[in-house]
């Protein structure tokens, strides 16, 4: 995703925990009908309303649709939190989860799910995990089910073909990831000059290190908490490896445009221009990138010294309301919109994401003049090399956050990679504890309020 629509669940997440507790609010009255609440453009609304015009003929569940833009989402939804009128059904960020179950706001839908006859198995396993919590730990596959993925997003590095082949450059290879010391080759070979009047005008990438560097630092054998998200790990050779390559590209080597040069057109924009060889690409951008006037396809991450690719998956998911007056037919509507064959199928159709179910994303990895052609990238991502943003799967994203507060000086090259994430851990450890312990305290103020 790119940076507006990523900062729009994380943002949310200091919000949520904040005040998600002080109200789990309550749903509509039981008027026989459900309100569904989402975010996206005019694609996705019209996608949405397809599908829930055909549920409701199916099964004579009136739904009433509120939409609005991304940006206005989690502002929107918070205040219906506050103001006790929680939708029946309504997108949850992966990152929010934990806030909305330890407040009340979400249903634990385990048993309705598993009535409904829906075959989990054929859904996307991170997309389903993503909504598992078992009172500590998010994820874990024997967590209850406070949701169902809308969609898996897995984030793949895209390449402009026209321009390699322009230049005499193979190829990337579809299975074997490059390391990063190649890929570093091909990016200075691209760079240059192109019309003659002294200033740069093509480059090898362009990478925004806040929402790219993820994939960089897991393959080289980095990670930012430990197993049971209560120690912050970032203070390590290899995260600070990773870092300074990705500092480096543009303040060493000069393969990716100055902070000069990208506010003069940043980086998205120079890609959608043909002016960059890589950009990361996520199943949203497709429609667009489409109808770009050049070739591109997707290739593994390169890789860094564990040799193996990684990248960041993201997703949205479909909850119910804690306070719903019809938790049957809410839920059922959830695994419609996340599980039905048609359902899916309109969604995919539009464009706006990668099919929840295996069998149907099997089929649509393979068609015929597909665009991309190796769209298998995408499916190889959520089944073997993708992992959930750092703050996916904790109570709050401050600590996250942190990392990137004060990071400018080492884009700048004016500070290393090592000392800054020196100077960073303790900070972001004492935020990581302090959310730990509201989430402990959320917890055992709602086991109070159930008792």
């Amino acid at each position: 995703m790119r940076k507006s629509r990523l900062a729009t669940g994380i943002v949310a997440v200091a919000v949520l925990a904040g005040t998600a507790a002080c109200s789990a609010g309550s749903s509509t009255d039981d008027d026989g009908k459900l309100t569904f609440m989402f975010r996206g453009g005019e694609d996705e609304k019209a996608a949405y309303q397809e599908a829930i015009d055909r549920f409701s003929e199916e099964t004579g569940v009136e739904v009433e649709v509120i939409v609005t833009d991304a940006d206005q989402y989690a502002t929107k939804l918070q205040a219906a939190i506050s103001g006790n009128n929680v939708p029946d059904v309504f997108y949850i960020e992966q990152a929010s989860l934990q806030s909305y179950v330890t407040s009340g706001v979400l249903l634990d839908i385990t048993t309705y799910v598993e009535d409904s006859g829906v075959d989990l198995d054929n859904i996307w396993e991170y997309g389903v995990d993503s909504y598992r919590f078992d009172g500590k730990l998010q994820g874990t596959p024997d967590g209850a089910l406070y949701g169902l993925p809308k969609d898996v997003g897995p984030f793949a590095m895209g390449y402009n073909k026209t321009m390699l082949e322009q230049e005499g450059i193979e190829l990337p290879d579809e299975d074997e990831p490059l390391t990063w010391d190649e890929w570093l080759d091909i990016l200075k070979d691209v760079t240059k000059d192109t019309d003659g009047d002294g200033e740069l005008d093509q480059w090898g990438t362009g990478l925004n290190v806040q929402w790219n560097m993820q994939g960089f630092a897991w393959s080289n054998g980095a990670d930012w908490t430990n197993e049971d998200k209560t120690q912050v790990t970032v203070d390590t050779p290899e995260m600070a490896e990773a870092m300074q390559f990705v500092a480096d590209l543009t303040t060493k080597h000069e393969v990716s445009p100055s902070a000069e040069q990208a506010a003069t057109l940043d980086t998205y924009q120079r890609w959608m221009e043909g002016e960059l060889a890589f950009f990361p690409v996520g199943p949203w951008d497709v429609p667009v990138y489409n109808e770009l006037d050049f070739e591109y396809d997707l290739m593994p991450f390169p890789a860094g010294s564990t040799g193996e690719p990684a990248t960041w998956i993201g997703s949205l998911g479909i909850g119910v309301s804690g306070t719903t007056a019809m938790p049957e037919e809410a839920a059922k509507l959830v695994t419609y919109l996340s599980a039905d064959e048609t359902a899916q199928q309109t969604l995919v159709d539009a464009g706006i994401q990668v099919p929840n179910l295996k069998d149907v994303a099997t089929e649509w990895a393979a068609e015929e003049d597909a665009e991309p052609a190796n769209r298998q990238e995408f499916l190889e991502i959520i089944e073997e090399y993708g992992r959930p943003m750092p703050a996916a799967t904790t109570y709050g994203a401050a600590w996250y956050d942190e990392m990137w507060t004060n990071i400018q000086p080492v884009i700048d090259g004016k500070q290393t990679a090592a000392e800054y994430l020196e100077e960073v851990q303790p900070r972001m450890q004492q935020l990581l504890d302090e959310a730990n312990t509201q989430a402990e305290q959320a917890a055992a103020a709602n086991a109070g309020a159930e008792g």
